[in-house]
């Protein structure tokens, strides 16, 4: 054996303890970060004294009931009516946000037109905005609209591009994509839109999934936005019902509202999943390129 064998010999058993160094760690944190999770399913199971004594995530028992008795809720409503109110609120805003934002990312992106710079610039500033300070002004707006009480101010607004994030991912990932297919297509006699929806849409999925997945999650899990403009218990998204189960009684059933909250965690789950390939080559491909 030669000393260059040995040497490789050395490299490749140091490669391996590199990578078992490494994936140890990132299994053990991943543990960490996914504790909570684990947790909240088997504090489920659990009685109000387990709940606060043990730390454990294994229950001493499976008892289901605390999913029967939260999803009947205290009031004359069950949560089928709140997930429908939640997907009433969260399907079209998702639609919309998709149809204002690729369009108007298309023209940040494809476009000259004066002031495309200084409104661009506006646009990225708007982000830096704390939310909180456009509540009393839109609040005001939506109430001279007779809107309030609405699902309209909660969807509206994203169909005029207002989800300036979703907007600038979109222009870094069409910056990255080349012109050459759409200039073969100018030639043969598309227009603006027929190059949108043709050429350039199907290239966009992976980000278009990508602000499907974000809205979706980012809505179903709203609070304020709800709480402001909802006022009837029969317009309550599952966010909204969540908190009114628990302070509806002096002694809260923990248990039924951890279940609940485990069942709310399901279609953001379901949607993150399905889309998993999509979304991470999305955020990947618009975090890196433009």
């Amino acid at each position: 054996m030669t000393f260059s064998d040995v040497n490789a010999m050395k490299q490749q058993r140091q490669e391996k303890i590199s990578a078992f160094v490494r994936y140890a760690v990132l299994l053990v944190m991943g543990l960490v970060m996914l504790y909570p999770m684990i947790w909240l399913v088997g504090a489920s199971f659990k009685s109000n004294a387990e709940v606060f004594t043990e730390i454990g995530f294994w229950p001493s028992r499976f008892d289901f009931s605390a999913y029967a008795k939260g999803w009947k809720t205290s009031s004359e409503y069950t949560f089928a009516t709140y997930f429908l109110n939640s997907f009433l609120i969260i399907i079209p805003k998702v639609v919309v946000t998709v149809i204002s934002c690729v369009l108007v990312a298309y023209a940040f992106a494809r476009f000259e037109f004066w002031g495309k710079k200084f409104l661009f610039s506006v646009m990225v500033g708007t982000m830096m905005l704390p939310l909180i300070i456009l509540r009393l002004p839109q609040y005001l707006m939506f109430k001279e609209f007779g809107w309030v009480d609405t699902y309209l101010p909660l969807i509206i607004p994203s169909a005029f591009a207002t989800d300036t994030f979703f907007v600038f991912m979109l222009v870094q990932f069409l910056r990255g994509i080349p012109r050459d297919m759409e200039e073969a297509a100018q030639i043969d006699g598309c227009n603006a839109l027929q190059l949108l929806w043709y050429i350039l849409v199907p290239i966009l999925k992976p980000a278009i999934i990508s602000v499907v997945v974000f809205q979706f999650i980012w809505s179903m899990n709203d609070f304020m936005g709800p709480l402001i403009y909802l006022s009837s218990v029969e317009n309550y998204p599952v966010s909204l019902a969540l908190k009114m189960s628990i302070g509806a009684t002096e002694e809260v059933e923990w248990a039924s509202v951890i279940a609940i909250s485990v069942v709310a965690l399901v279609p953001s789950l379901v949607v993150f999943f399905l889309a998993q390939r999509h979304f991470i080559e999305g955020a990947a491909s618009s975090g890196i390129k433009g």
